[in-house]
């Protein structure tokens, strides 16, 4: 339920942000944000892990994501300032992951790799102190560098493997297990 009112809050907060409403805008990003750790750990907890809610979740992810990289360009561009350049190398290795998947598996898997759930927990703590408090600098290139190195792995994975393999976990046991 909590994935759904993510992937369903989407437009929502995307109307929000677009008319520069960035008050609201950081209220509803930080509701995602904290509801996709419920859900997780809700799912784990109680043993109620599904195909269906890693697909659910993976978009609802999805979704945040590209809300939250849209308010930065709508609201803190003054703070990227000079850390562009990473910044773009991590939005082409996304861009570019999710692209391979769709040409590949005509969808996007949802691996569950535990670099990309760890990353999901640096960014999302990004996200919420850039929105909340102010851009920091160094929690911006570990966040940045490790959303790097989690694409990398993504798509080693990607590249691997011949059709999507729900919760993976990581390279090591794609490998392992080939």
């Amino acid at each position: 339920m909590l994935s759904l009112y993510r992937l369903f809050s989407f437009p929502i907060i995307l109307l929000i942000a677009l008319y520069g409403e960035e008050t609201l805008f950081v209220i509803l990003l930080v509701t995602n944000l904290i509801t996709d750790i419920l859900d997780g750990f809700i799912a784990r907890r109680f043993n109620l892990q599904t195909e269906i809610g890693a697909v659910i979740d993976s978009t609802a992810d999805l979704g945040t994501y590209i809300l939250a990289i849209l308010g930065i360009f709508l609201f803190k561009m003054e703070d990227f300032n000079g850390h562009w350049i990473i910044f773009g190398t991590y939005l082409f290795l996304f861009i570019l992951l999710h692209i391979t998947a769709f040409s590949k598996f005509g969808k996007m898997p949802a691996y569950h790799l535990y670099s990309w759930k760890i990353g999901g927990y640096i960014q999302g703590g990004f996200f919420f102190v850039l929105f909340c408090f102010q851009f920091n600098v160094i929690y911006y290139y570990i966040a940045i560098g490790w959303g790097i190195l989690s694409c990398l792995e993504h798509l080693a994975v990607q590249f691997i493997l011949n059709k999507p393999k729900p919760n993976a976990k990581g390279l090591y046991w794609v490998l392992k297990n080939s």
